[in-house]
Parts: structure tokens; sequence; C-alpha cells
């Protein structure tokens, strides 16, 4: 039907004359709740008025977000259309499988195959690619390219095959950056002027560091890719709406201070404040002080405090950063105009907003001291003064977030190794693998060039990296490697080691490729706390290197810093980091640049020309790419011997009669866990261990060890993900007694297998599973694969404290019903061992089922108790209904 707000659709003049376009003005609605929405907020108001038809959104849910002060404590749901969706290449490949698949299943149902097109646009940047194989070598970026071809090759074919069977798909080839990157300083619009209809920018990503562009202004978070294909089919995102975190800025950040120090701040001030589920805003006088990639660092790091976003409105900041990465002033002009006109823009010499918040807190950036996090998670954050007594602790405690529990007489021990024939030692705690890497922190010239100016005092003063410790660099953009040339500071960083070995994510995700075989021996054979230092936003058990038991998080300058140190156990304060070509002692304050410094090489080195020159390209291809050779047609023609890319079960036997709702009936419990089990636990991540069931599969079809790839580089391929879904070697079952490791109990025999054969031998048995666990049940990346596995398991149920939003979202997406235990309670203090039977029943008729209601659980031994049903909006509830999120797209697209 015609929008009920056509009237306040009007035209945008331009300065000098003439129409930018029409867009739907929020002033022109004489409502006074308006200023005092965040501008957050106003971005959802905007898209549900703009989209509103009364079928998918309706005037009660602009309504609603009027409301906001009112309504979002009360949990109410609004739908939500974003302007574009992100795809990056590891979630990217599956998406497309999808696609691919639902043409299939639309063919077989009798409807139009051709109807599965993207609705809205679609940016595909194949970017996580990079498997550190090469390292500290000039010609390091060809290297790793070139094997990554020979890896991928099937895999990137089958992306560009994609690019052509699907409309409104822009695909940006291999070697061009990290998605994040490319994103902030190519792909975003901020505005967008579609067919003469003005908009803000919002999009959702199939990676959960998609909040990174928040920093520009532009609405922005990570979904699973089930999420991410029904928004590009058109679905309207169905979501809670969310309380806004105001976090106000103040002062200014001291000399010597970084970015990084400021996110590792910022993440443990809002991780202890609890904001899941909710957006962050920044805002306060702080704000003139930070420049765009600080705030994208910021930004970027979302996931990490637990937020759907943390937001940064357009300001003069934003309007020069676009300039800076070469947008016309045309567009730059129409950003300004459009975002002024509909209350979206911040100027700081107009008097203060009267923003409400749901609540507030505030830092004075001059408080903000140099710091790492580790050694497990991102939020643990330890200032650098604190790190040596800190490190020593983290020895002392038991096994746990801050523990490794090696005695006392074990600490000191150094372990002889010999390395290319000469005598080396390893103690606890030495660094193994420095790299500067993730788009966190590589969008930061300041940053990148920090570390630039530290490598070249370093290198003044003759200090060098051991030789056997793993150094790289990795830009998100060529843009990095422009600059850095440009302020002829590359050659120091080389010097250390620290030469280019690709664009794209690398040691953040896994791809830090092998360490020296002497190295790994020494470690493994003595049980060394080896660690791993990166300027990357996540360092979880068993992500970064299997054999890297403590890893830290660091700004690119004190990844340097560390790597020649050799050593996280070292008081940077008091104790030096080496010794220098005349024999003195060289300090930390030796090497650390001034922030003057770092400004003047940043003003002089990052030019708007680099960015123009890089992104003109971009889409143009390299040789390797430009030479795939890929079928035509809009079916994919599916090769059963493809190791890489294969066709999933989800479809087979679909019928136009949605399934029902699903009880559960004397289920196993699979898995027993107790909190903070992440995606990284869950979704296969990293390499492929040789003695995994998907080393096995790979073997029986005659793919070489060294071909094995990594699970990210095989997420096409649902056989092998299924093989790897909870293989992350530092997993903690409570089946297995205290014994770490990717293996369960087959309860009936007693039988300790690997998780996927025991799956397969419950399936065999005709027997259901579910899984317990404790709060934040599936934290960290978005993952659709983290539900996709379980699914293709036989779980039918997860039964847990608490939920990450994105996890309990995707889970819904497969048909696995998401339950939450009563405040209070888990499975310890209901007395559960996990090797009961569970049997949770649930009306026939999903009329029957309401968001949220309680829902018992009764076992085999007597005992039941009471749970949230955490389906919390109709339309999950529809879902469910149908099998799956895409299952109910699909019937809905043939109605039509």
């Amino acid at each position: 039907s015609e929008n009920p707000f056509r009237s306040i659709l009007k035209a945008l003049e331009k300065p000098d004359g003439g129409e930018f376009g029409n867009y739907y003005s929020l002033p022109a609605l004489n409502d006074p709740r308006i200023d005092k929405l965040p501008y957050s907020i106003r971005i959802l108001l905007e898209s549900a008025i703009r989209n509103c038809d009364e079928f998918q959104v309706k005037s009660k849910d602009v309504e609603k977000i009027l409301d906001w002060e009112n309504t979002s404590p009360k949990q109410v749901e609004i739908p939500f259309k974003p302007a574009r969706v992100l795809l990056q290449d590891f979630t990217g490949v599956p998406a497309v499988v999808d696609l691919a698949c639902m043409r299939d299943a639309m063919n077989n149902l009798g409807g139009d195959s051709n109807k599965i097109n993207p609705l809205v646009p679609v940016d595909l940047v194949i970017d996580h690619s990079v498997q550190v194989d090469v390292a500290r070598s000039e010609n390091a970026v060809q290297a790793n390219m070139e094997l990554e071809f020979q890896r991928n090759k099937e895999r990137f074919a089958f992306l560009k095959w994609g690019s052509n069977a699907f409309h409104n798909m822009l695909v940006v080839p291999p070697g061009s950056g990290i998605v994040h990157q490319v994103n902030l300083e190519y792909l975003a619009r901020v505005v967008f002027n579609t067919d003469g209809l003005l908009y803000p920018d919002s999009v959702v990503g199939t990676d959960s560091h998609t909040t990174m562009i928040d920093g520009l202004g532009v609405a922005g978070w990570g979904v699973g890719g089930i999420e991410a294909e029904a928004t590009m089919l058109g679905q309207p995102m169905s979501m809670v709406l969310p309380g806004v975190v105001g976090f106000k800025l103040t002062g200014k950040l001291r000399d010597g201070m970084t970015a990084t120090d400021l996110v590792l701040t910022v993440t443990q001030m809002l991780r202890k404040h609890g904001v899941v589920g909710k957006f962050v805003e920044f805002h306060g006088e702080g704000m003139r002080e930070l420049s765009l990639a600080d705030r994208a660092t910021i930004a970027n790091m979302s996931p990490e405090y637990g937020a759907t976003m943390g937001f940064f409105p357009v300001d003069h900041v934003t309007l020069q950063y676009l300039k800076l990465t070469g947008r016309s002033e045309e567009t730059v002009s129409m950003i300004e105009a459009y975002l002024r006109a509909n209350k979206m823009f911040v100027d700081y010499s107009e008097p203060a907003s009267q923003t409400v918040y749901s609540s507030i807190l505030e830092l004075n950036l001059e408080d903000v001291e140099p710091c790492i996090s580790g050694p497990k998670r991102p939020h643990d954050r330890v200032t650098l003064k604190d790190m040596k007594a800190d490190w020593h602790s983290c020895l002392d405690n038991r096994v746990g977030f801050k523990g490794f529990a090696v005695p006392k007489e074990a600490q000191s021990k150094a372990v002889e190794f010999n390395f290319n024939g000469t005598t080396a030692h390893l103690r606890h705690g030495d660094v193994v693998i420095a790299a500067i890497t993730s788009c966190t922190n590589t969008s930061n010239p300041s940053v990148m060039l920090g570390a630039a100016l530290v490598a070249k005092k370093a290198c003044d003063l003759g200090l060098e990296v051991k030789p056997w410790i793993k150094t790289s660099l990795a830009p998100g953009s060529g843009v990095v490697t422009k600059y850095l040339a440009k302020s002829g500071l590359q050659k120091y960083l080389n010097q250390l080691g620290f030469s280019i070995v690709g664009y794209g994510c690398t040691t953040c995700i896994g791809n830090s490729g092998d360490i020296h075989e002497a190295v790994a021996s020494a470690i493994v054979d003595n049980d060394l706390v080896a660690s791993a230092v990166l300027s990357g936003n996540r360092n979880f058990e068993g992500r970064v290197h299997p054999l890297t038991r403590a890893n830290y998080l660091a700004s690119p300058p004190l990844v340097v810093a560390y790597a020649l140190a050799g050593t996280v156990d070292i008081d940077f304060e008091t104790e030096p980091i080496g010794t220098g070509k005349d024999g003195k002692q060289i300090f930390f304050r030796d090497i650390w640049p001034s922030n003057k410094e770092v400004a003047e090489v940043v003003q002089a080195s990052v030019l708007p020309d680099m960015f123009k020159a890089t992104y003109e390209a971009i889409t143009k291809g390299n040789s390797m790419w430009n030479e795939l050779s890929v079928a035509s047609g809009t079916l994919y023609e599916w090769d059963p011997k493809s190791t890489y890319i294969h066709e999933p079960p989800y479809f087979k036997g679909m019928t136009m009669s949605p399934p029902g709702p699903h009880g559960v009936k004397d289920a196993y419990c699979l898995l027993n866990f107790g909190d903070s089990i992440t995606t990284d636990h869950i979704s296969p991540a990293g390499s492929i261990h040789k003695d995994s069931p998907a080393a096995k599969y790979l073997m029986e079809r005659g793919v070489d060890r060294r071909d094995f790839n990594s699970y990210g580089s095989r997420r096409g391929n649902d056989e092998i993900m299924a093989r790897g879904t909870f293989a992350n070697i530092r997993i903690v079952n409570k089946h297995l007694k205290g014994e770490v490791g990717p293996k369960t109990v087959h309860i009936p025999s007693g039988e300790k297998l690997s998780v996927f054969d025991a799956a397969m031998k419950y399936r065999n048995e005709g027997r259901d599973t579910i899984i317990l666990a404790g709060a934040e049940y599936g934290s960290g990346s978005s993952r659709d694969w983290a539900a996709k596995g379980p699914m293709l398991l036989g779980v039918k149920a997860v039964i847990s404290k608490s939920f990450e939003r994105i996890h309990r979202s995707n889970l819904v997406g497969m048909g696995i019903i998401p339950l939450c235990f009563k405040t209070g309670e888990d499975a310890e203090t209901l007395g559960l061992t996990g090797q009961e039977l569970y049997t949770i029943e649930l009306p026939n008729n999903v009329s029957e089922i309401k968001p949220g209601q309680d829902v018992t659980v009764i076992t085999n031994n007597g005992k039941s108790f009471t749970c949230t049903l955490r389906f919390d909006t109709e339309v999950e509830l529809a879902y469910f209904n149908h099998g799956g999120i895409l299952q109910y797209v699909i019937r809905n697209l043939i109605k039509q």
C-alpha cells in the first residue's frame, strides 16, 4: 500500500540551486520527541518511516520508535530494513551457497528460481584469505597470494560465479584488503541517493566487526549469515528496540597514548557496565579531539564489549575523513546537507542537544593509560606498569581466564633448543608470534605510523628481533602500503621482520601459519606457556595459534616493542628492552614516539590521492582473479567430488507445508558446558588438526595434509564444517571431568568419542540431543556455522543461563530451541549431571506459543524445572514454525 508518511517527503535543495533529491523529513513530523532521541535511534526511525507499507512495517512501529524513551525499557519488537548487506569472504561463501541451494529448492517446489536475488545492495569482499606461510620476506605478499590462489581457486571461482549469477551484488576481489577497512575507506555511502531518494546508509554484515563502520556515523552491526541472507531477500529484520548507553568523552589523550589504549579501556568499562543487546552512543566535547580512525577502532570492538554497536554520529571530523578518503566534494556536500536537514548531524558550535539516554558513562581521555589485554579475553585489560606482576599471577593462578597453574619451581625454567644451528632459549611468556594485524588497528594511520617510528628508533639504536619470533604485517588495505612507503619508514619495519605478508585478516582469525619446528617442539616437549602479541580484537584460547596459550592484544607500536623485548615478562618502566649497538641498555622510553612526532608524519604521509588510486582499481581485480574461468548460468552445477563447495541438506525433503513447532523427547546431553563458551569454541576456525574428523574426511578424499587449508576457507562445505563443530582444542566439557579437548562421552555406552562421532552415533540410534551451558553462551563472532553446525549434529535445543544476542538469533534461524534457566538457577544448582534424558514439551500449534513464555523441562530421573523460551518475537516463532528462516523465505516467495 502507499506509504502513509508520503506527506513528509520533501525536496533537498543544493546550496547553489537545483536539488539533490527527495527525502522523508523528520522535522516535518513536528514531534518534539525527535529532539530527545539518540542519533542512532533516529536512523531506525527514518528507516521505519521510509519503508512503512502497513504490512512489513506498520505505523505503530514508527510510533514505538518515536516513543523510544518509554518503549525501549519494555523490550518491544520493531522491524528494521538496513540499506545494504556486507558479506566477507569466509561468511560470504556459505551465504552464496545457501542462495544457490535456495534457487534449487525453488525449482523443486515449482517456483521461479530467479526470485532468489538480493533485493538490497550486497557488497562482498573476499578478504579472509591470507595464511602467513611466508613472512620476513620482501616478496611475501606475492608468495602468500600465490599460495592462497592454489589453495582457494575453487572457492574464489564459486564467488566469481556468484557475482555473475546474482544481481545487485558487488564482489571485491582477493588481495584488496580487510572487509571492514574497505567498507570504511570505500564502500560506505553514509547517505544513499537511489533514484533521487535520499536516506541514511545502514548495514548488517556477516562478520561481527561490521560495527567498525559506526565510527563513520553509519549504523551497522554483525548478524549471522542466516539473518543477512533473509535481509538480502527483502525480509525486515525483527529486533528488540534497544536501550542506548550514552558514553560521554571529555578531555584529550595524553602524550604517548594510542587509540588502542583507549579502546581497551572503553571495552573494559562497557563490559563491566553491561551493554549486551544495547547501542552505545558516544558524545561530549572529547569527540572533537578524536580522529575518525580512532573512532573506528573503538566502534570495531563493539562485540568485545558486548554492544550491538558503538555509534559515533556524523560531525565535521566525519566530513574531513570522507574528503581524505577520496569522496567527491559533491558527495560530501550532499551528505552534510541531508544530515543537517534531517537532524542527524552534530555541530559543536550549536547548543548541546537534548538527547536522552538509557544510562550514561563518562571517561576523561586524560585518564587513559598504556595497556594491553589478555592473556585469554579482550576485556581483561592490564596496564603496562602492572604487566609483569599480572603475568606472574597468571602463572600462579589455577587454570582459567587469568591462570595457567604453572608450579613455582617450573616458572623460571629456560629450555634450550637448536635454531638453525644456533643455541637458543625459551621461557614461559616468551613471544613466538608478533603480528601487526586486524582492521581494528591497521585502518588507523596514527598507530601504524607510530609502529613504524618505533621500528626506526629501534633500528637506529641497533636493536633486533630474535629470528625465531614469527613477525608479520598485514595491512587492511593498499593505502597503508602507500603511506608507509611515502613516509620512508617501511624499511625499518622490514629490518625488524615486519614485512608486508598480504592484505587481509591473518593472525587475528587464526591464519598465523606454522611456527618454526624447533620452536614448536620446545614448547610442546616442555609444556611452555608461549605468548603471541597482536594488534587484533580477539585473543580467545586456541584462536591465534594452537601453541600460544597466552595471547595479548596491543597497539601496533606495542607489538613492535614486545617483539624487541622477546617476552611479556617485563616491566617496561624499569627493565631494558635490549642492548644497543654501543653496548648501552635501551629502555622502552628510548624508542617510544611522542604524539607530535606521530602527527607530523601522518600529516605528511597520508594523502587523498592514495585512497583514490587504491580504490579506482579495486574492482578490476588482479591477473590471478581475472584468469579464473567460471561456468555461466543462474543455477550452480554442484560437483560431488568438491571438498570446498558442497550442497548442504537444509532443504532436502522440503514441502510447501510448514512442519510446525517441535518439542524434544528423551534427548541426551551431547555437551555440558560452563560459562563463556564462545563461537570460537563452537564454530570451526583456524587450522584443521591432523587427528580430527575433518582431517579424516579430507584424507579419505585424497587431500594431502599440506592442502587441508583452514576451516574458514572450507566454510562452503557442510560435511567439513559439521565435523569441525565443537572441535576447538581448548574446549572444556564437563562430561570429560577435567580433561580439555574436542571430545565427549556417548552416555549410553560410556565411550569417549569426538563430538562429531558421538553426535552421529546418537543420530543412528534415533536419539535427539541437547546442550547444557552457563552464562554468555555464544559470545564472540557472529558465526552462522556456530548454529548451522549444531543443527547438522542433531542438536534440538540449548539450555543456558544467558545467550549472546547474535548467536541466540542464529539458533532460532536454524530451528534450534533456545532456553534460559530462571535467574539464580543453572545446571549445578538444579543438581543436573548431564547424564539425564531431557524432554521439552511445546504445543503443536504455533499460535499457542508466546515469545518469552515459561516452558517445563522434565528429566527421566523425576526432576523438572522451568525455563524461559527465548523466541523473543512473533517473527522468530514464524521462523521456528517453518523449520528455519530460509525455509520461511522460500515458502513466502513462492506464494507471491
